[in-house]
């Protein structure tokens, strides 16, 4: 799959590429990321890309023109590939989630553009962008943060870039964990700051460490997302030994 990155700042990618687990993806091509420079496709000395916006107010708008050129430079690059979707990160966008990255996980990729300032030209949008996403309910300077955060959601989901194939199947809000948030996690030693390791995942039994597991997300879960008990509830996903856990004290400790 190939993302194309359209951002005034294509340096901050260079070591978010070559850093953590994830490179294996990129580094062989799974995802394959290729930045490009707005400014490139700018006109003038100063390779402006942003001017005051109609009606008055604070702050730039990003101009429709460079980046329609470079747009057309990226399909251009592209020609013969698969069609991509346009994406810009926009606070007014369809929330960005497990299930949204499994998709993107097996498309074949997108072309990624980072705002900056107050927005970019409604124009553009309008004529160019297929979608629009978002991180969540707050902002961000700009939408290179958000890029790297789909890039590398998507990057750990591609088969040999873990190192345990199973790994990201014990992901919060996987299907497989039924949407849950995941359990709490312990390592040697078995003591510290003095408190000790739960004694169930010391007990070599299964079926118990898989139990008490189960129950710590259903309770981790209740308490912090119950809309995801709500979800797992309606879909059939919960057991009625997980619906007695919950009507527990000891599922409403947390």
């Amino acid at each position: 799959m190939r993302f194309d990155i359209v951002t005034l700042f294509p340096e901050l990618f260079a070591p978010f590429l070559a850093a953590g687990v994830t490179r294996r993806a990129y580094e062989g091509r799974l995802v394959d990321v290729r930045p490009w420079n707005l400014r490139d496709f700018a006109e003038g000395n100063y390779r402006r890309v942003d001017d005051r916006p109609f009606g008055g107010g604070p702050g730039m708008v990003m101009m429709a023109q460079p980046l329609a050129r470079c747009l057309e430079a990226i399909r251009a690059d592209a020609s013969g590939e698969a069609q991509r979707p346009v994406v810009l990160f926009s606070p007014v966008g369809e929330r960005l989630d497990h299930a949204a990255v499994e998709r993107w996980s097996a498309s074949a990729g997108a072309i990624l553009v980072c705002g900056r300032y107050e927005g970019i030209d409604q124009r553009f949008i309008d004529k160019h962008v297929d979608m629009q996403v978002s991180l969540g309910d707050f902002v961000l300077s700009g939408g290179e943060i958000a890029a790297m955060a789909l890039l590398d959601a998507v990057a750990r989901l591609q088969p040999g870039v873990l190192n345990d194939a199973g790994s990201h199947a014990a992901d919060s809000f996987n299907p497989a964990l039924d949407g849950l948030l995941d359990c709490p996690h312990y390592t040697r030693p078995e003591e510290w700051g003095g408190s000790a390791v739960p004694p169930q995942l010391l007990s070599g039994h299964h079926a118990q460490i898989e139990r008490w597991r189960r129950e710590q997300r259903l309770q981790v879960t209740a308490a912090r997302r119950p809309d995801l008990i709500e979800a797992a509830r309606a879909a059939g996903r919960l057991t009625k030994a997980d619906e007695a856990f919950l009507a527990s004290p000891a599922g409403k400790r947390l």
